[in-house]
């Protein structure tokens, strides 16, 4: 028969200890002797005991609450980063929100944080996300590599929402963007669409590990149909170099970050959308009325709330051995930069 699982009670039968003791020892309370700290923490690790940290904050929470419902708390971790483009506030807000309303219908509440610059320091936000019991950190995207590896993840379950994080590795929610612009693309050649244009900053493309370029770059290689164009991506834009680009290429419809391309398309003489269209590659960008790609990040912070809820109900703290991605791709909206169908032949 299979040994009965460690609990706190047996472990503190073995040691000769109280089950409080044995409890802030493991929580790492500093009112236990860290000799007896450390006798305790060496018992449990030969025992294979593995506290749970959901369970913890359930007690600690009835016991200040006298028995009301119990709301676990979840962090929103976001990076000021004085680079940052400004319309990436919209996007964090709207994936705050949906995290915020997921996380309510599962019994937990978000709390938001920032840390670097304007913020506390990772090493701060450590202590205060234990003094507090909070056990669940979402990571808000960030505009450079963000790096969260002094926090003791032995503690936290973490997910982030964007591409790859490496420092340290966590499992990702994050856009399809590679699949959300083939989408696109199909869509503007059902529309009569045979020379797209693609126009990128280059960060916003390195970032995302060239999916929106080599999206681009396989849909022209595999459609004969359409005329392969060269996209522009540059450092940053100007109406001038999107000139010369636009009359020497003559892209029948461009797909872009920002809605500005729509005035300089129309001083290069489209009328959109009879001769020409523009397509949004996110819709939170936009400054007029366009079609385009709305990236769903209430979406995205509703699933990555799921998600690391999911690894608290499992006990499953720290970095994990194999980081997977969960993508959501992007939806269409139609917009008036766009015919409705494709012109008669």
């Amino acid at each position: 028969m299979a040994s009965t699982a460690p609990t706190l009670r047996s472990l503190a039968r073995t040691l000769g200890l109280s089950r409080t003791t044995v409890s802030d020892a493991l929580r790492g309370s500093p009112r236990v002797d860290p000799g007896t700290a450390a006798r305790v923490k060496q018992a449990a690790k030969e025992a294979g005991y593995r506290r749970n940290p959901l369970a913890g904050a359930l007690m600690s929470e009835l016991r200040r609450s006298r028995g009301t419902a119990f709301r676990g708390v979840l962090a929103a971790v976001d990076f000021n980063e004085p680079d940052r483009p400004g319309y990436a506030a919209r996007f964090h807000r709207e994936l705050v929100l949906g995290a915020e309303a997921r996380a309510t219908e599962l019994g937990f509440k978000v709390e938001k944080f920032a840390v670097g610059h304007a913020g506390v320091f990772v090493q701060r936000l450590d202590s205060i996300l234990q003094s507090r019991g909070i056990h669940g950190v979402i990571l808000l995207p960030a505009w450079d590599e963000p790096d969260l590896s002094n926090l003791d993840w032995s503690r936290f379950a973490g997910i982030y929402t964007d591409y790859i994080i490496e420092r340290p590795a966590l499992h990702s929610v994050c856009s399809d963007h590679y699949r959300s612009l083939l989408a696109a693309l199909q869509r503007l050649a059902v529309l009569g669409y045979h020379r797209p244009g693609l126009l990128l900053q280059k960060r916003q493309d390195e970032r995302l590990q060239y999916r929106w370029g080599a999206a681009f770059r396989a849909f022209q290689e595999s459609h004969p149909a359409i005329r392969p164009l060269p996209p522009l991506i540059v450092e940053t834009f100007t109406r001038e170099e999107f000139a010369r680009w636009f009359r020497r290429y003559k892209p029948d419809v461009v797909l872009a970050h920002h809605t500005e391309a729509i005035d300089w398309m129309e001083s290069c003489g489209a009328d959109l959308p009879v001769t020409h269209g523009f397509v949004s590659l996110n819709v939170l960008m936009k400054t007029r009325p366009c079609a385009g790609l709305d990236l769903q990040p209430r979406a995205l912070g509703a699933r990555a709330t799921e998600l690391l809820i999911a690894q608290l109900h499992r006990n499953e703290t720290g970095i994990p051995d194999w980081p997977s991605t969960t993508t959501i791709p992007a939806r269409w909206v139609d917009g008036p930069t766009l015919r409705t169908k494709a012109p008669a032949k």
